[in-house]
This record gives structure tokens, C-alpha cells and sequence, in this order.
């Protein structure tokens, strides 16, 4: 049965059923009862939401992480290196990640994912040196960013309206747009006199209130409905309806590698332009597209939607590749910022209209866990091309990879069910 099919059932299950609990059902009600009808900005998605805020902006400080390593003496193949650490490490603990959300819950990971989050932030404080102790701080680092990013995500997609999933998830994602922002300008300011010190104890601090909000948390509680079908992060990869978006979300990833890990120094060898300025109207474009035009996909349909901000998203990295001042690193901030205030909420938004409920914990962690899959790639990649061919060739790259995306993504993926507007 297609996953479709199996997760509508679920919204109209009966109170005589035929088919006993299972351990491992879903987690789509609220309340005891199924989340379909209702606000936005929910007790709980409020708290998930301010509670995801200070993390993200805790983790957005490290914008700026780059220049720390070229104090330590580090180049480009190195810097992109030491960003991979962070992936890597990510990467390997998605599979217990989606295991342990969906037949546990949400909230463990949460406030295990908080607390390490805080001690991988303090021992920032100290290195002092290229080597082996950054390297594990980096992978501790990565744990923690992989247990907050998956499970705050789930938790708020659990609780958002299935007729307004698009805009819902837009509007959680403010939450980890507004801090890229204020990650890049707070940066700016606390690095006046060049002292990472006072950038690590921001983070920290950030992080420690992040971990206090996130007690309150409770899961919501569990569906009877059992899953109809395999289980589990190798399902949620080989689930054939989804793999069109594994790919594009995989191209989104690298590009936003490239200016997510690569600006700083980019600003910096051109005197074009700040981080600040980038990322300001990068997240003023996002912001007002989420705030304001949330609703379009679910009206419009969200494939209709994607393909403009995709080509904007290409656009501002071709502009990047030939800035001559600053207003020109602006508008490729505002172009990059409104094909990222689409493109991550109407792909995550399609993986959670396409698969059961009973494996959205799996899912979802998959598609956050591409994200530290582009930094593994693109890191090291894009650090080369700067190497060899400089930052113009790396981001012109960048955006043709987008484009290329792009093309095989609505090549290859069918017309489904979930993808049509909502009226």
C-alpha cells in the first residue's frame, strides 16, 4: 500500500479496530486527538519553536567559525575539513536518532541532544590548536546538532495541521532562519576585536537556555495505527516516492554549503560586503516569505512553488560568483534567502505528506541528515575548487549544481497525491 494511502487511514481510524497498538506507532496526535484542524502557534509548537530559536542561534554563531581557524592557521582544504568533522559525526548518529524518535519519542532526544549541546559549546573554550582535540570537540559538536535538528523538527511537525503542513513547517522554520541573521550580525559585533572567546561564551549561554525551555516538552501522544509496511531509516531511504527528494535535497545541501561555510573568508579575501549583510537580507528575504506567504504552496502546490525559489536560489550563487561591492552581496542574499525560504519547508513538508506516520521519526531524519551530507561534500569539494580556481569558479559551480538538481528532480519525480494545493 502506497505510504499515502496508509497515512490517511490513520486520520480516520475508528474506535473498533481490528489491528492491535504496536510499540512502534505513530506519534501524530495531540491531545488524543489527531492534529488536522486548528492554529498554528499551539502551546507546544510555540515552546519547540523558542526553544529551537536559541539553539539555532547558538550554532549560527559559529557563521563566523572560519576565521577562528585561519587564526589557528588553517586554509581553505582545512577549513572545509574541520566544517566535514561536524557532518560526519551527524551523519553516523542519524539511524539510532530515527530509531529512538519513533518508538520513544521526541522529547529524550531533545534534552539529551540539549545537554550535549553545552558541553560541546563550553570545550570550544579549549582549543587552541589545529589537531586532534578540535576534531573531537567538532564530533560532539555534530552529536548534538544532529539530536536537536531531527527531534525539534519532528516534535513541531507533529504538531501542525495536516491542511497547513507547508506553511506550518515555513513557520517553524523562522525559528531557525532568524537566527542565521542575528548569528551573522551578533558575530560581527562580538568579534570587534577579533576574541573568539566572547563568540564561544554567547554560544554558550545561548545553548544552556535552550536546554532550560526544552524541559517542558512533553510527546504527543501515540496513534494506534501501526505502520503498514517496513520501518526505519534503509525503508525511508528505499521508499521510491521519496528518493527524488533524497536527491534534491541532497543539491540544496551543497549549496547551501557553499555559502554557509565559505563566506566568511569569501567577504574577507574580496573586501566585498559582511557576513552580516549577506545573512541579514538572506533571512529578511526568508522571513517575510514564511511570515507572509507561508500559505502560497499549500494553495498553489508545493512543486509549483519550489521550482521558482530553486532558480533564485541558482541566481544568487551565479551573483555571488561576479559581486564587485557590497549591495551586490546583499542581493545575492536576498535572492539565496527566498530559495531557502521555500525550498526546506516544501521539501520537508512533501517527505511528511509521502511517508507513514509510523516512520516520520526515520524519515525526517534522513532528510535533516542531508543536510550534514552536503557539508561532508561540499566542504572538502568547494574548499578545493577555491584552492585551485578560486571563489568566482566555487560559486558558479554551486548554482549549476542547483540547476542540474533541479532538472532531474522533476524528471524523475511523479505526480502524487500529496503535492496537490489545498483548498
Amino acid at each position: 500500500m502506497p505510504a499515502t494511502r496508509a497515512g490517511r487511514r490513520t486520520t480516520r481510524a475508528s474506535p473498533v479496530s481490528r489491528t492491535p497498538p504496536r510499540a512502534s506507532s505513530s506519534w501524530p496526535r495531540r491531545g488524543g486527538r489527531e492534529v488536522r484542524e486548528g492554529r498554528l502557534f499551539s502551546a507546544p509548537f510555540a515552546l519547540c519553536f523558542a526553544a529551537n530559536l536559541l539553539q539555532a542561534l547558538a550554532f549560527n554563531l559559529f557563521l563566523h567559525f572560519p576565521g577562528f581557524l585561519q587564526q589557528l592557521g588553517a586554509d581553505e582544504v582545512q577549513i572545509g575539513f574541520v566544517s566535514a568533522l561536524i557532518a560526519v559525526s551527524a551523519i553516523a548518529l542519524r539511524p539510532p536518532i530515527g530509531r529512538r524518535m519513533d518508538r520513544r519519542g521526541r522529547r529524550g532526544v531533545i534534552l539529551a541532544g540539549g545537554a550535549v549541546n553545552v558541553v560541546a559549546v563550553a570545550l570550544y573554550l579549549t582549543v587552541d590548536r589545529i589537531g586532534p582535540w578540535l576534531y573531537l570537540v567538532r564530533v560532539a559538536h555534530g552529536f548534538a546538532e544532529a539530536m536537536l535538528f531531527s527531534a525539534l523538527f519532528t516534535y513541531a511537525a507533529d504538531h501542525v495541521p495536516s491542511a497547513r503542513r507547508t506553511q506550518g513547517i515555513a513557520l517553524f522554520g523562522v525559528s531557525g532562519m532568524l537566527p542565521i541573521a542575528l548569528g551573522g550580525a551578533i558575530g560581527d559585533w562580538l568579534l570587534r576585536d577579533d576574541d573568539y572567546r566572547k563568540l564561544f561564551l554567547a554560544a554558550l549561554a545561548l545553548a544552556a537556555a535552550s536546554l532550560l525551555l526544552s524541559l517542558p516538552l512533553r510527546d504527543a501522544k501515540r496513534s494506534s495505527a501501526p505502520a503498514t509496511g517496513p520501518v526505519g531509516i534503509v525503508a525511508a531511504l528505499r521508499q521510491r516516492d521519496l528518493q527524488p527528494i533524497w536527491l534534491l535535497g541532497t543539491v540544496f545541501s551543497l549549496a547551501l554549503t557553499a555559502f554557509f561555510v565559505f563566506i566568511k573568508t569569501f567577504v574577507e579575501a574580496h573586501h566585498v560586503g559582511t557576513v552580516g549583510g549577506f545573512f541579514s537580507a538572506y533571512t529578511a528575504a526568508a522571513l517575510v516569505l514564511r511570515a507572509f506567504f507561508g500559505w502560497l504552496p499549500d494553495r498553489v502546490g508545493p512543486k509549483r512553488t519550489l521550482a521558482p525559489a530553486l532558480a533564485a536560489l541558482a541566481v544568487g550563487a551565479a551573483l555571488l560568483a561576479r559581486a564587485g561591492s557590497a549591495a551586490d552581496v546583499a542581493v545575492a542574499g536576498l535572492l539565496c534567502g527566498f530559495g531557502h525560504g521555500y525550498t526546506f519547508p516544501i521539501l520537508s513538508g512533501l517527505v511528511v505528506a509521502r511517508v507513514h506516520d509510523a516512520n516520520r521519526g526515520a524519515a525526517l531524519a534522513v532528510f535533516t541528515g542531508l543536510f550534514d551530507l552536503g557539508v561532508l561534500l561540499g566542504g572538502p569539494a568547494f574548499g578545493l575548487v577555491i584552492e585551485r580556481a578560486g571563489y568566482p569558479t566555487m560559486f558558479a559551480t554551486a548554482g549549476a549544481v542547483v540547476l542540474a538538481g533541479a532538472i532531474l528532480f522533476y524528471t524523475l519525480d511523479r505526480p502524487h497525491k500529496g503535492d496537490v494545493p489545498q483548498r
